[in-house]
Parts: C-alpha cells; sequence; structure tokens
C-alpha cells in the first residue's frame, strides 16, 4: 500500500503584530503544491480583526513601507469564525498529506494554527510545518542567516512578485521550495 503524496501548501501570513490575540492576522494566502511543482489550489482570505485586538505601532510602522499591500489586506474582510472553518475544509479535501510551508514558519505557522485552534477545534496540519530557510541551510550546508533568497542558486528563484500581499508570497516561496527538492534530488 502506497501513501498518499504530500501536499505542500505554502503559506503567507499578514499580521498587525508580533503574536495573535493581542494582535490581529490580516490576511492569509496559500497554495498547495506537489513535489514538482504542480499547483493543486490556492486559498486567500482577509481577516476582520480579533475583538479587542489591537495593531502593534512597530508593525503598523514596518506597514508604512507598504501601503498598496496593507490596503490590500484590508479589502472586504471576512470573520474568522467563518473563514476558518471554510480553509480547514479546503486543506483537509487536498488529495494528499499536507504538510505547511513557509518562511519563516514560526511565524507563519503560529498564527494559522492559533487560528484554526480558536475557530475550529483542530488544525488539518497536526504539528507538520516546514521551513524554507531552514530546509536551504540543510541543502547548501550553509549557516542559517547565510540563506537568504537573495543568496540562494539563481535556478531556485522564480519570476513571481514579492508583495506582501499574502497570495503573492506564498506562490513566491511555494515554487522557490518545489525548486529546492527538486535541487536535492526529492523528485526526479
Amino acid at each position: 500500500m502506497t501513501m498518499p503524496a504530500e501536499i505542500y501548501v505554502s503559506t503567507d501570513v499578514e499580521a498587525d503584530g508580533p503574536i495573535p490575540g493581542p494582535h490581529s492576522m490580516l490576511s492569509f494566502g496559500s497554495v498547495a503544491y506537489l513535489a514538482d511543482k504542480t499547483v493543486l489550489g490556492e486559498f486567500t482570505v482577509n481577516l476582520a480583526p480579533l475583538p479587542g485586538a489591537s495593531p502593534h505601532p512597530r508593525t503598523m510602522n514596518w506597514w508604512g513601507g507598504f501601503p498598496e499591500a496593507l490596503a490590500k489586506a484590508r479589502e472586504n474582510p471576512e470573520d474568522p469564525a467563518t473563514a476558518m472553518p471554510r480553509y480547514a475544509k479546503w486543506v483537509r479535501k487536498l488529495p494528499g498529506r499536507s504538510v505547511f510551508v513557509g518562511q519563516p514558519v514560526g511565524f507563519d505557522f503560529m498564527w494559522v494554527y492559533w487560528y484554526l485552534m480558536k475557530y475550529c477545534g483542530e488544525s488539518p496540519f497536526g504539528h507538520s510545518a516546514l521551513d524554507v530557510k531552514t530546509y536551504a541551510m540543510a541543502v547548501l550546508k550553509r549557516d542559517y542567516r547565510d540563506c537568504v533568497k537573495n543568496a540562494l542558486p539563481k535556478e531556485w528563484l522564480e519570476p513571481l512578485p514579492h508583495t506582501h500581499v499574502a497570495i503573492d508570497d506564498a506562490r513566491e516561496q511555494g515554487a522557490i521550495f518545489c525548486n529546492m527538492l527538486k535541487a536535492n534530488g526529492v523528485i526526479g
């Protein structure tokens, strides 16, 4: 009996502060990839702020450099109580075992996991989360901080925009991750 393929759910989060609860996730986007870079689907949503939460001044100062992306993240926000169950259902319908992929995964997974637990009571990912930069470190045999995007091999990069709009950034980092898998011999 063969196991179902792993599905790499590249996810990017945009938030108004460093942690969920006191602050809110503004938007997130996920792109489901097979290892060969086949896209199985996309999910993106802008979220209404959490009750009682407020933006963090330092984060909002950072957003000052990206006003178009912030405006995009605030368009048509949906109640997280509606959006998160819809997202969990989308992940569960993927035709394989889902692995959350992020950069930095410690930030993105924290937000999505917190919201899934709050609004769904469970996570379709379990605790399966993979960091793109850590994977690059292992493949390249370099220090973690030496694995920034502009230091990666050119054949790993993609001509996709990095805009701080969640779905754009999820597409880009997912394609780069699939290129890393290929370079590492995970796929032929």
